[in-house]
């Protein structure tokens, strides 16, 4: 008899830079600089799919949406996670719930939690209320908290069906 329930961890990190959009938990946020990256390098979307795809043993995001693949240049990111729900599904596994913490500097995220989370919820087959994301600051500490770049931590929570 196998686990029915089971957890994983993700984290990502992109550079800010100047001319590109600046895309958070599947939505667009206005800033001057945006996430530098080989899809439209959205950090916490990246953590989040990282986060099921360990919880489900499925290796990780880099293996599935390589950067030296031209698909993926430019790609939503709300794409990969929905091609990772898809292979959870293949699995025989459903999401539960999904904890998630950005660390940045500016812009402020609160403001944009509960978007995030009704773009987010139809994607994971989940409710709104089972998605969790938090934002900090990083204290003006490091290339985060010089405004150089973001982190995304995230935890998911799958189980068998």
């Amino acid at each position: 008899m196998g686990v029915n329930i089971r957890i994983g961890f993700g984290y990502d990190v992109h550079p800010l830079g100047e001319g590109r959009e600046l895309w958070l938990g599947g939505i667009k946020l206005e800033f001057d600089k945006g996430c530098v990256g080989h899809s439209d390098a959205d950090v916490l979307l990246h953590a989040i799919c990282d986060a099921l795809l360990g919880a489900a043993n499925l290796r990780d995001i880099g293996f599935h949406f390589p950067n030296t693949n031209p698909k993926y240049k430019g790609a939503d990111s709300k794409l990969l996670l929905k091609e990772v729900i898809a292979l959870l599904k293949e699995n025989n596994y459903a999401v539960g719930n999904v904890d998630a913490t950005l660390s940045l500097e500016d812009p402020k995220i609160n403001p944009h939690i509960k978007e995030m989370q009704k773009v987010l919820a139809p994607i994971l087959e989940v409710t709104e209320n089972d998605i969790s994301i938090k934002a900090t600051t990083n204290e003006k500490l490091g290339y985060v908290g010089k405004g150089e770049g973001v982190n995304a931590y995230a935890v998911a929570l799958i189980y068998k069906k």
